[in-house]
């Protein structure tokens, strides 16, 4: 992506803001005009006051200087603050517009992107646009006009001296460029770097237990020593790189005036000019300093501004690999069967799942059972399309789920899988999710029907307690009860279960699967079980292995045969004696 291009995307969320940024313009351009006035009458304070000693100028120019200043301040202050109100709108724009559009990306996208590389392009990334949206805009259109009106004044008084003038600037436009372009690439060093921050930070942050299980703290501190000295290394880079701009560019401003000062006094000696007339070229130029200085400085800000910019719409301009096909209609209410069809999986060049077929009929609970990695969660997460299938097709009453809208296809699933997934909320929030309109005895009827109601009420706050980050306030059990009143708010016909009571101690499972025959009464469940003991009453139990579905029937059926299912039953109740004889 060209740096023209990324800068003109970034300006076209300034559009909507247009008036404001009109009325800033006009602010600037009274303060660049001021500016030069100030430079103008420098002439006429040197020549008709000190020289002429004109009493009338006297009185005149002192007063309009000070109206000029008055002015000058009112312009100032309204350009900074409309300017800064855009740059901060814009900034919040693009930030609101990225994560909108993460909500949209597929599951795929997740698994193969660090939580803290999101993290940094939504929080860091986005707030380095700030200042080359609001700070360099605003000043590189003041600057500008500045700059135009004070070569304005500069050719009024001798456009020999102006041409003479301009012959200096080539030799700014080297650093100027040479600068922004090494800042742009340690730019995006410094972001690289600092989004591998986000991303060790969340890990060592969210597995404190496992660091402190493992006496690890020393060697995660010395990791994110060795990070966070990288980061410092970028950071001073990008200091040295901007400390250096501003002697150079004063270096060259203080050559021109030494130039001037010889050259336009050699003219007032000859009496090619007046004392007053070199002053206001002088000053005009000296004046002219400082927006010069001041664009050199934009371009930085634009060069860091385009490195973070270019790795936000990097994200931008992914398109969701699950998405609605452009005819997708409305799913209608379930009331057939589910059918999986020649179906095949993928993960990049790996084949997950190999030709399944099978169907599931309306009120039916199907299990999927297998050794770890055979495919058995690949399998159920197609069904919701948080993964598209790479062959085949997946039917509900008949019609391909492709070809219905993703809303109305997940509508009609609840999920509750082994990682309880709740927010750092309150309870009510939490088992509400998704519709929090609901009344407040819908809330309680679905947690009481999940086991839930009673130790609720023992909180602090009962429904309104906050349970922290993941539900960290809660037991295992408690969490995944209140999963289950969340899936029986939601009412939907299809529900999923995977592994659902694998992590959960005996006891805790016991009061979960109470829960969750309930919330399985009239509805088509696929169930992922861990332990197989759990399956035992499903009406069809699928055997995967290594992707393909090599046995199907009942418990009884399936024992009878004496086939993998037989070999895994045993196996995991020889496992679950094995313990219980050492324990005792």
């Amino acid at each position: 992506m060209k740096e023209k291009s990324i800068y003109l995307r970034m300006l076209k969320f300034v559009s909507p803001y247009w008036p404001k940024l009109l009325v800033a313009m006009i602010c600037m351009l009274g303060v660049s005009a001021l500016t030069a006035a100030v430079a103008l009458l420098v002439k006429n304070v040197l020549d008709d006051i000190f020289i002429n000693k004109d009493t009338f100028m006297l009185k005149v120019l002192p007063l309009a200087i000070i109206g000029m200043g008055i002015l000058k301040g009112a312009f100032t202050y309204g350009q900074g603050y409309l300017m800064n109100y855009v740059g901060q709108r814009v900034v919040a724009d693009i930030r609101e517009r990225l994560y909108r559009h993460l909500q949209t990306l597929s599951l795929s996208f997740f698994d193969r992107t660090p939580t803290g590389v999101l993290m940094a392009r939504i929080t860091n990334d986005v707030g380095t646009i700030q200042g080359a949206v609001s700070n360099a805009v605003t000043g590189m259109i003041k600057d500008l006009f500045t700059a135009i009106g004070l070569m304005a004044v500069i050719f009024y008084r001798d456009w020999q001296m102006a041409l003479l003038a301009i012959m200096v600037f080539p030799l700014a436009a080297y650093p100027f460029v040479k600068f922004g372009r090494k800042l742009r690439k340690i730019s995006k060093r410094t972001l690289e770097t600092m989004a591998y921050i986000s991303t060790f930070l969340q890990e060592t942050i969210f597995g404190h237990r496992i660091v402190k299980a493992f006496n690890m703290e020393d060697y995660e501190s010395r990791r994110f020593t060795n990070a966070n000295e990288q980061y410092l290394r970028y950071i001073m880079k990008k200091v040295k790189v901007r400390a250096l701009s501003n002697p150079v560019m004063e270096w060259l401003a203080y050559l021109g005036i030494g130039s001037f000062i010889w050259f336009g006094g050699y003219s007032v000696i000859n009496g090619r000019m007046t004392v007053g007339e070199f002053f206001s070229f002088m000053t005009a130029l000296a004046l002219l300093y400082d927006p010069m200085r001041g664009l050199s400085k934009i371009n930085l800000l634009i060069q860091e501004g385009i490195a973070a910019a270019q790795r936000v719409f990097e994200i931008l301009d992914l398109k969701a690999e699950v998405a609605d096909a452009p005819d997708a209609g409305s799913m209608p209410a379930f009331s057939r069967d589910i059918e999986y069809r020649d179906v095949s999986s993928r993960y990049d060049d790996e084949m997950i799942l190999k030709r399944i077929t099978f169907k599931v009929r309306a009120s039916e609970k199907v299990a999927v059972v297998g050794s770890s990695g055979a495919g058995k969660t690949t399998l159920v997460n197609l069904l919701p399309r948080f993964y598209d299938v790479a062959d085949g097709q997946i039917l509900i009453d008949g019609m391909d789920i492709r070809k219905v809208t993703l809303k109305s296809l997940r509508d009609q699933i609840g999920v509750v899988t082994q990682q309880t997934l709740l927010f750092n909320d309150t309870v009510r929030s939490n088992v509400a999710y998704g519709r929090p309109d609901i009344p407040e005895e819908e809330v309680i009827r679905a947690a009481k029907m999940a086991d839930a109601h009673d130790f609720i009420t023992r909180l602090p706050q009962g429904y309104d307690t906050g349970i922290g980050e993941q539900g960290v306030r809660l037991s295992g059990g408690q969490r995944q009860r209140i999963s289950i009143a969340r899936a029986l708010l939601k009412n939907a016909p299809i529900l999923i279960l995977d592994e659902a009571t694998s992590s959960l101690d005996t006891e805790s499972e016991r009061e979960v699967q109470r829960a969750l025959d309930r919330l399985m009464e009239k509805r088509t469940v696929l169930v992922i079980a861990h332990r197989l003991s759990t399956v035992r009453n499903v009406d069809r139990i699928l055997v995967l292995s290594e992707g393909e579905i090599i046995e199907e029937g009942s418990h009884e059926a399936l024992m009878a045969i004496g086939g993998e299912y037989k070999k895994l039953y045993d196996l995991q109740f020889q496992d679950e004696d094995r313990a219980l004889g050492e324990v005792a």
